[in-house]
């Protein structure tokens, strides 16, 4: 989707402009003087290039537990249980 947007509020926003171009594809027409001047645009495509029918051969393909991790998921309880409880009121405040 293109939004039009002033070039004042271009240079004030600019760094979070060009993270929503780069990271989210955003495309922006900067106006100046009730005019069309520019377009910010993403130079590539925006995406993994994967899509939802590769998730299954994405997930098989991570490591799985073997034979000798069997005690895993005990460990990970034993850890959880092991922190320290946390405070019911901060100290600073």
């Amino acid at each position: 989707m293109q939004t039009a947007i002033s070039s004042t509020e271009a240079v004030r926003n600019f760094s979070e402009l060009l993270n929503n171009i780069k990271y989210r594809g955003d495309r922006y027409t900067v106006i100046r003087g009730g005019k069309p001047a520019a377009s910010l645009v993403p130079v590539e495509q925006v995406g993994s290039g994967a899509s939802l029918a590769d998730l299954r051969t994405i997930v098989s393909a991570l490591p799985h537990l073997d034979r000798d991790d069997t005690n895993f998921a005990a460990d990970v309880t034993a850890a959880v249980g092991a922190q320290p409880a946390m405070p019911e009121a901060l100290s600073w405040e």
